[in-house]
């Protein structure tokens, strides 16, 4: 993540039930449960030494996205366009050659409206190696944002087995960390009509709190997602809390533009931005495996997919809401 922000794994990995069903309801069927346990295993392959922190261009970022793409394979999620992988190129922040990245995507039809679409985000790559601190400089990025591309890997696997109403788009954005560039090039030139895109959930930082704390932001820029995300909140088994998207006490409190959803909201796409609060390892070599907290991390992507799922059933109320609202509220 670009803002400015201890327990090992040794106990067994959980499991996570299945989402609860919005309005309450049965469980859904064995077999298509959101698994913790593989999801936390998705999570130490991304935050591997091997994985050299994945700074975008590098060896360990291409390493990254190897992994994801055998994933997306193995699951059978459908490609977007020709494929999963999108290259795209942009120029680093103070100037240099032109880079490159490549997003990754992948979708789930929907049953009801499948030219309609939501955007379910995280970014893969992180900042690479570094400055060594206390004899390490692998900035392994396990909660930033390792934790956010295991989620989502486990919410397509999900949604797969319990197709949604929208056509949900999954988003593997490269190159957040220099400055947003995977999901610019995404709104810049989306692969579905932009019209459609009822509204984005981007995930940066949903692994690491001892408070059990997790923060949903984005319904003060779009007041009609409030209703939704209380839903949810009411049925997690985490503190699922509102804030963040207002620069009240200070400018650095509003993260709207401080991860991917950002160029959404720019383009005047509503979103919700899940993540946690700054900890000591933000963009730190301790932000390691060994320092997320598995049982709240099971319990973050348990409420994203439920939030997701809840999202996706009131697509047509929230494209109304939208519809209604004034333009510059997108740049507000």
């Amino acid at each position: 993540m670009t803002r400015a922000r201890t327990v090992r794994i040794l106990l067994p990995l959980l499991a996570l039930g299945a989402c609860a069903p919005a309005g309450g309801g049965s469980a859904a069927p064995p077999g298509t449960e959101i698994q913790g346990e593989r999801a936390l295993r998705d999570l130490g392959v991304l935050a591997a030494d091997s994985m050299q922190g994945r700074r975008v261009g590098t060896p360990g970022n291409a390493r990254a996205r190897a992994y994801l793409l055998g994933q997306l394979r193995e699951m059978g999620l459908e490609p977007v366009g020709a494929g999963y992988e999108h290259p795209f190129a942009f120029t680093p922040r103070g100037g240099g050659a032109e880079a490159r990245g490549i997003n990754l995507l992948g979708k789930v039809t929907g049953t009801e409206d499948p030219d309609r679409y939501l955007v379910v985000s995280a970014h893969y790559d992180h900042v690479g190696v570094g400055r060594p601190a206390e004899g390490d400089s692998i900035y392994n990025g396990a909660d930033d944002n390792a934790s956010g591309v295991a989620a989502l890997l486990e919410m397509a696997r999900w949604f797969r087995a319990n197709p949604p109403r929208s056509t949900v788009v999954f988003a593997w954005f490269d190159a957040e960390e220099a400055g947003l560039q995977g999901a610019r090039a995404f709104v810049a030139s989306p692969p579905v009509p932009k019209d459609s895109i009822v509204l984005n959930v981007n995930m940066d930082m949903v692994s690491r709190s001892e408070r059990g704390e997790l923060y949903a932001a984005g319904a003060s820029k779009w007041p009609f997602l409030r209703p939704y995300l209380d839903e949810v909140a009411g049925r997690a088994a985490i503190r699922l809390l509102q804030g963040h998207d207002t620069p009240v006490p200070g400018p650095q409190d509003d993260w709207t533009m401080q991860s991917d959803q950002g160029p959404f909201h720019a383009a005047g796409i509503p979103f919700v931005y899940f993540g946690v609060e700054d900890h000591p390892g933000y963009h730190h070599p301790s932000d390691e495996v060994a320092n997320v907290t598995p049982e709240f991390y099971a319990g973050a992507v348990r409420a994203i997919a439920d939030a997701v799922r809840t999202l996706d059933r009131n697509a047509d109320a929230i494209r109304r809401a939208r519809a209604a609202m004034p333009v510059p509220a997108a740049a507000q």
